[in-house]
């Protein structure tokens, strides 16, 4: 009886391949065509916001989208409510990883952060603002921290309220601001 030994080197090189299935396949950096991320969850740019978070670059076609209504309450407040597509809010306690579409949204008042939202609706409460014109931003972030952008501007919306000293109106007082790729009647969408 004779004994030859096979090879198992071109066994073991498949079993490599199996178990690192796509990792170890596609492109560098996980860009498709042109450099544009191939992820809905994008990629990290060097890009950052005041606070110092990184802007995370998704195709338009992938990019969650804001919009942000202001109405004044029959008790001198403001209701805050957000329209959003491609987005859900994460509840409290959600791990600090990135998913598609998914994250809060900080609440400005003038630049300044008011509140970090999990669900779409906010009160501004009464007496809050000084008379004048306010800006009112919503801001999309990942649960990572990392700010939604779409080429290199993040995706917010903006909504102007003016406190006057007489009574609020019955009906609303503010229209976002519906510019830029992160907007949702902004360049290239339909209505």
């Amino acid at each position: 009886m004779t004994w030859t030994r096979k090879p198992i080197i071109p066994a073991l090189a498949v079993c490599v391949v199996v178990l690192a299935g796509p990792a170890g396949c596609g492109t560098p950096g996980g860009q498709g065509r042109g450099g544009a991320p191939s992820s809905p969850v994008g990629r990290l740019l060097d890009e950052r916001d005041a606070e110092g978070r990184p802007y995370r670059e998704v195709d338009e076609q992938d990019a969650p989208q804001v919009g942000v209504e202001v109405t004044p309450d029959a008790g001198g407040g403001w209701d805050v409510r957000l329209r959003v597509r491609g987005f859900r809010f994460s509840p409290d306690g959600t791990g600090r990883r990135a998913r598609a579409g998914r994250g809060v949204a900080h609440l400005e008042v003038n630049g300044r952060r008011v509140a970090v939202l999990r669900t779409p609706e906010y009160h501004l409460a009464p007496g809050a603002f000084p008379r004048g014109t306010h800006q009112v931003t919503a801001r999309l972030y990942a649960d990572d921290g990392s700010v939604w952008a779409v080429d290199g501007e993040p995706v917010e919306s903006t909504a102007d309220i003016t406190v006057s000293d007489r009574e609020p109106a019955t009906g609303p007082s503010a229209e976002p601001v519906a510019e830029g790729p992160g907007a949702p009647d902004g360049p290239g969408r339909a209505g």
